[in-house]
């Protein structure tokens, strides 16, 4: 077997036409609000900080992660044979847990990044240096590319002859893995334990780590505190919409779940669109820093 066949979101042409315009200002929107993050905080001085350096890496992960899937599940809306190629869908399960696995690691940077800013304040420069973030970056690299090695190196030789349909918008390993023609028990456990438990058991150490942190600062009521509680509130957002729908699909990805190719779309699509929405919405710096880079940029133009 040379191809997999995707069914996508629906065999109507007038809702698939429907849903390539949707997409596709999602996915322009996705790669405007990000860019602008990244971009915001590298020209901007007043967000050379721990905070937005974790910030735009996260915004950079999300771009890639969605570009690894939706530029082809934008193209198929408009095509009536969606088949993708073995090896175009071994690279993008490949992509989409190494960005996946990467961001997962970089949220937990952030969680420790907040946790020493509001539990040990003082010391908050000292320990959360050049060095550190750095560091810090590069596990996120190495984790996500040995996530995503780990399952790959077993599923790209598993021999497929039979069946050739995927039930998703593009490829997914719990779904790819079930066609093959051989005995999968060990690999999916593989990827129950790698994936599922994994992202189950980071999920539940954040969540910890921010009660920690609301607990720290009910007990300093100040004006700064509320600007952490707004910093904190938009945190627990992204995890948990990140999270959410990665632990349903793969901590308990073999029973057959028709809203997996929903909660697919949730994770790949819709989060890279929300998190530049919740941190821009909630953080009054960095809508600052938006509003002087459109200034300076529309200054220079009209100049020009």
């Amino acid at each position: 077997m040379t191809s997999f066949i995707l069914l996508g979101l629906s065999n109507f042409q007038e809702i698939q036409i429907f849903f390539f315009a949707i997409f596709f200002l999602v996915y322009v929107a996705i790669i405007v609000g990000n860019l602008l993050i990244v971009i915001s905080v590298i020209v901007d001085n007043h967000l050379h900080s721990p905070m937005y350096f974790f910030l735009a890496n996260l915004s950079f992960f999300d771009l890639c992660l969605s570009s690894a899937t939706t530029p082809k599940v934008i193209a198929d809306f408009l095509r009536k044979h969606k088949t993708i190629s073995l090896w175009g869908c071994m690279a993008q399960m490949f992509f989409v847990h190494f960005f996946g696995g990467g961001e997962m690691s970089l949220l937990i940077a952030m969680a420790m990044d907040r946790y020493v800013a509001i539990c040990k304040p003082l010391h908050y420069k000292t320990i959360m240096n050049r060095r550190v973030l750095i560091v810090f970056l590069l596990l996120s690299w190495a984790i996500g590319f040995t996530h995503t090695t780990s399952q790959m190196v077993f599923t790209a030789g598993l021999p497929f002859c039979g069946p050739n349909v995927v039930d998703s918008i593009f490829c997914d390993l719990p779904l790819v893995i079930k066609l093959a023609c051989t005995d999968i028990y060990i690999l999916e456990l593989l990827v129950i334990a790698n994936s599922g438990l994994l992202s189950l058991v980071c999920f539940i150490l954040l969540l910890i780590s921010y009660v920690i942190m609301l607990v720290t600062i009910w007990q300093h009521s100040s004006s700064a505190s509320s600007k952490a509680v707004s910093t904190l509130s938009a945190h627990i957002t992204v995890v948990t919409l990140f999270f959410g729908p990665t632990i349903f699909i793969y901590a308990f990805p073999f029973n057959s779940y028709s809203v997996d190719k929903f909660l697919s779309v949730f994770y790949s699509i819709i989060t890279p669109l929300l998190n530049p929405i919740i941190y821009t919405l909630r953080n009054q710096e960095m809508k600052a820093a938006i509003k002087r880079l459109s200034s300076q940029h529309l200054g220079s133009w009209l100049t020009s």
